[in-house]
């Protein structure tokens, strides 16, 4: 397929299976005890393990310091480590070369004057991760709240890094999304679940279909 799919929060082999049978380039995995979706390092190994050459495991974490990123990258293998806090670009640029691995910068978007973060972002990290702004509660998680943003602010832009699109997508309005915003990879939770953190394998499979039209 021409547009690279993520697909993050795979706690589960059947869900993991369908996300590969379906065309996702990259699995993520949340490493972030809040989340519903958070995996514990032993189970992602397992499910790592299922993931071919060529598919990308992610690791999401939230202002993860070094112990901690340490006891999941040396149970679990990663491709890509994913930074969805308030970690600054040095904390970015310090991570990348202490565990020597490639780091996606997520970067919150509420309005095109969010878009300036990415500039700093775009320096140190190796791909970046527009994701929308948590709402303003306290109970909303650093991502994967199901909510969608403007896409228009990202139409036409360009970084020096690759971008991912993140935030609210869905089967119903993926491909506007593409067709709106230019994305060339996007990244979905979420919106192919049934419960919070349960995946559904069905709307894996109708997710990827749609993305790839």
């Amino acid at each position: 397929m021409s547009v690279q799919v993520k697909i993050c929060g795979i706690n589960h082999p059947d869900a993991a299976a369908a996300a590969l049978a379906g065309g996702a380039r990259f699995v993520g995995l949340v490493f972030f005890e809040r989340s519903p979706r958070h995996v514990a390092p032993p189970l992602a190994a397992e499910l790592a393990r299922m993931i071919p050459t060529g598919v990308r495991t992610v690791g999401l974490f939230v202002d993860p310091d070094n112990e901690y990123l340490e006891h999941v990258v040396s149970q679990v293998p990663l491709d890509l480590i994913q930074l969805h806090g308030e970690e600054s670009p040095a904390r970015v640029a310090e991570i990348k070369a202490a565990f020597s691995m490639p780091v996606m910068k997520a970067i919150k978007v509420s309005s095109v004057e969010d878009l300036a973060a990415a500039e700093a972002y775009a320096q140190v990290a190796d791909r970046l991760l527009f994701d929308a702004k948590p709402p303003a509660k306290v109970t909303a998680l650093p991502g994967g709240n199901g909510i969608p943003f403007d896409w228009t602010i990202l139409t036409g832009r360009t970084w020096a890094k690759p971008w991912m699109l993140s935030g609210g997508l869905t089967v119903a309005n993926v491909a506007e999304a593409i067709s709106i915003s230019g994305a060339a990879s996007i990244d979905v939770s979420s919106g192919v679940e049934d419960r919070p953190g349960h995946k559904d394998p069905d709307l894996i499979r109708d997710f990827l279909r749609a993305a790839s039209h």
